[in-house]
């Protein structure tokens, strides 16, 4: 089943991005593009969110559904 994790993500001085959840803690993820980090970001909250199962210390998520809305982020 797939769930929405919302995101925030930042441009650090250094020209990196940083994506962050309040929802999922732990969550950190830094790459060179935002498509990179939202990558990288997906892949530590699968991680983190299979770590918590295992513990039985499930977070819970919106799930997603049929229609929602996306920022789509493009370049010039």
């Amino acid at each position: 089943m797939e769930r929405i994790v919302r995101l925030r993500v930042e441009k650090l001085p250094e020209g990196v991005y940083l994506a962050t959840s309040e929802q999922i803690p732990g969550l950190v993820a830094q790459g060179r593009t935002v498509a990179e980090t939202l990558e990288i970001a997906r892949d530590v909250a699968r991680k983190l969110l299979e770590a918590r199962k295992e513990r039985q210390e499930a977070i819970e998520l919106e799930p997603l559904e049929e229609r929602f809305e996306y920022p789509l982020v493009v370049g010039d």
